[in-house]
């Protein structure tokens, strides 16, 4: 009778920093910072809605890709111009996605630049207090 062995024996076990270069093996990666986006370069508000409905759906790390997408769909649309600013400052300032998502669930404090009306109810967004499934919207 054949064994059939998982693909993972199969492959070749090469050391990891193998076809690395020196600078990216001496990088610190427990800690990689998100690059950051020019928040005050002027743009038409509907432009900059298109841009962080994408970026709140494509973010990086899944648990803020939920949260942050489905609070997008409910609210950015009918955002004004200073809520939109406000928000685009929130996920785009930030240079650890960890910090956004602690700040939302209320297991940090929420730094004074970011505690605002976007930020509150993004908070009682992530309570989903109705219960309400949520699912990710589609990318058009």
């Amino acid at each position: 009778m054949m064994r059939i062995r998982p693909l993972a024996n199969l492959l070749v076990r090469a050391p990891r920093t193998a076809a690395m270069s020196d600078s990216v093996k001496s990088m610190d990666t427990t800690y990689m910072e998100i690059p950051v986006y020019p928040v005050e370069k002027p743009q038409p508000l509907e432009t900059r809605k298109a841009r962080l409905h994408y970026q709140s759906r494509k973010r990086g790390m899944l648990e803020n890709d939920l949260l942050l997408s489905t609070f997008a769909k409910k609210y950015l649309d009918s955002f004004t111009e200073q809520q939109t600013m406000m928000y685009d400052r929130l996920i785009n300032s930030p240079s650890n996605d960890w910090d956004i998502f602690y700040w939302i669930v209320e297991k940090k404090p929420t730094p004074q630049e970011f505690d605002n009306e976007i930020m509150t109810m993004l908070k009682k967004h992530a309570k989903n207090e109705d219960k309400i499934l949520l699912s990710q919207p589609d990318l058009y």
